[in-house]
């Protein structure tokens, strides 16, 4: 099992794990089992991010009809192609956030991975701004950004990624992940969090709303009555808070989702 610290330190021999590419490799199998068995769909193909030494892909494979990994790290890769040796498993040596994903397009896809801490945001939005019929999204992330995924309104980690990935999708917390599961063990702890669409997608209508909502937070000790007078006119100011019945005071952080929504309808209606 490749979920284990005796194999892991074997496999790696004089390697060493690169902190460029945010490498640290899971070692516990209950744990990884756990991921893939809430992750995968049998009847699905599950994409991987980042499969390192191939902990989670091995049992991504388990529970999966087929697995498409990314790795951009070419001693890995080398690994991989070693150590798995599976006709439904495929490894590419390429970076994700380069990859064309047109070629799922015909395709209902799971996508499962431990991120690498340093590109989480990039690879999550290219796959939030993508068009595949992504059925869920699970992903091992540092946990205050899992916290800011999940954050409720009006608290600290409330900003508009929050607002963004929160109208978009179901976010769910599947477990928190003690950094003792790894080698090396990094400094944070993890968690697990999934993401179930909730809509039928208008990117058009999107670009508009996040762009909105993305303004509003611009300046997040300042009121929002401050963030929209630097985009908008005062009488559409004006008609949001007659609107919405809001204070003065009110800040972007204080307001639902439905809130904003009813914000930005009130400006494009006002146009």
């Amino acid at each position: 099992m490749i979920s284990n610290i005796n194999y892991v330190k074997e496999v790696l021999g004089e390697l060493k794990a690169k902190k460029k590419f945010g490498q640290n490799f899971l070692i516990d199998s209950n744990v990884v089992d756990k991921i893939a068995k809430g992750a995968c769909d049998p009847e699905c193909l599950t994409i991987e991010i980042g499969p390192g030494l191939g902990a989670l892909s091995e049992m991504l494979l388990k529970y999966s009809k087929a697995v498409d990994a990314y790795e951009i790290d070419r001693d890995m890769y080398d690994i991989l192609n070693r150590t798995i040796d599976n006709e439904r498993f495929k490894v590419t040596l390429e970076d994700f956030l380069d990859t064309d994903l047109s070629k799922y397009e015909n395709e209902e896809i799971r996508i499962c991975s431990n991120l690498p801490y340093y590109v989480t945001t990039p690879i999550l939005f290219k796959l939030f701004n993508s068009n595949l019929n992504i059925s869920k999204i699970t992903v091992m992330v540092q946990k205050e950004v899992a916290d800011r995924f999940k954050a409720p309104v009006n608290s600290e980690d409330y900003n508009a990624l929050s607002l963004i990935v929160q109208y978009l999708y179901n976010v769910k917390l599947e477990m928190n992940v003690p950094k003792g599961v790894f080698y090396p063990q990094p400094k944070v702890d993890s968690a697990v969090i999934s993401f179930t669409p909730k809509i039928v997608r208008n990117f058009e209508y999107e670009k508009g709303l996040f762009e909105f909502i993305e303004k509003c937070f611009m300046k997040r000790r300042k009121t929002l009555n401050n963030n929209l007078r630097d985009f908008l006119d005062k009488e559409t100011i004006e008609k949001i808070f007659s609107t919405l019945s809001l204070k003065e005071s009110v800040r972007a952080q204080e307001l639902t989702l439905d809130e904003f929504i009813k914000m930005y309808e009130v400006v494009n209606n006002g146009n």
